[in-house]
């Protein structure tokens, strides 16, 4: 409640807001002080009990400036009743025959949400991808390319560009099909254009292996302690400048792993990050020298790192 001078009590008084009717009353008389007056807070009900599955929420979305309309157009459903179903069916049809620029665009950013919620990404990775994708189909038009490369790309440059880098092999897996060729050629078109748009050399972000470290680890359900102690290895690792973050990453997971009571298998250190066996073992064999520099020593001793095996 707050206070509201009175004209009949003569003074300020506690006023009472009835939001039903959108009247302002005093608290003491009961005059109404203020009628029909506009609640301009946020409408937070949305009916969802009083409509079954539905849920018709009486706001739109956010607009978009990337689409010429804002994205705040109206689009008429598919009817799903059997009446007005001559109206709507009219008006569809009608829909259908005028032409939408954003059309294109539309099914595009729907594509590039379902993978980045397929993938876990944050918002603005989503919008830097959607960003990414408008400015080549602006400047070129996409016919005749891979358009789930083409997405899947615009897709990883985003992550890059967020420093959320994901590997290839992870954005290949919610592609609709797209091969790792595929989107690695899509990719190298995409910085081409935007380079040349540009007028300049495109940031993609620096890869580490510690950036994909923890998700890794998460995968293959090590515990804090170890998850710790490959953080600080691949942090080290870093001074080496030996093989690939992915491969380099693996490699330590696999050493810290030997050096605990839950040892994992190579197959499946590889399953969860993506790399290739063999390449695990080349990346081993490049860290083993170093891995009482690496591994912590509150985590392993000497003796134990002198008894690591090869995979």
């Amino acid at each position: 409640m707050a206070d509201s001078f009175c004209p009949d009590c003569k003074r300020p008084t506690e006023v009472v807001f009835d939001h039903s009717a959108g009247d302002t009353v005093c608290s003491e008389c009961g005059l109404v002080l203020e009628a029909h007056s506009i609640d301009e807070t946020s409408e937070w009900r949305t009916f969802a009990n009083e409509s079954g599955d539905n849920d018709p929420v009486r706001v739109g979305g956010p607009s978009n400036p990337l689409l010429a309309d804002g994205g705040l157009s109206t689009v008429i459903s598919k009817p799903n009743g059997s009446s007005g179903d001559l109206l709507n069916s009219s008006l569809g049809r009608w829909q259908n025959r005028g032409a939408n620029p954003d059309r294109s665009l539309i099914q595009a950013f729907k594509t590039i949400a379902t993978m980045s919620d397929r993938l876990g990404l944050v918002a603005t990775i989503k919008d830097r991808a959607n960003e990414i994708y408008k400015k080549v189909e602006d400047q070129k038009p996409l016919r005749g390319r891979n358009q789930d490369a083409i997405l899947a790309a615009c897709l990883y440059i985003a992550c890059r560009q967020e420093d959320k880098p994901r590997t290839v092999k992870e954005i290949c897996s919610v592609a609709n099909g797209a091969t790792k060729k595929e989107i690695g050629r899509a990719k190298e078109y995409i910085v081409k254009q935007l380079e040349v748009e540009m007028g300049q050399s495109m940031e993609m972000g620096t890869i580490h292996a510690g950036d994909f470290l923890r998700r890794f680890c998460s995968h293959l359900g090590m515990s804090h302690q170890a998850v710790k102690a490959a953080q600080e290895a691949v942090q080290k690792s870093e001074e080496l400048d030996i093989r690939s973050p992915i491969s380099i990453a693996a490699a330590v997971i696999y050493i810290i792993t030997q050096l605990s009571d839950d040892k994992k298998l190579l197959k499946d250190i590889s399953l969860a990050t993506g790399v290739a066996e063999g390449t695990i073992r080349n990346s081993y064999k490049d860290l083993h020298p170093h891995a009482s520099k690496l591994v912590p020593s509150w985590y392993a001793k000497v003796e134990d790192l002198k008894n690591l095996c090869s995979p």
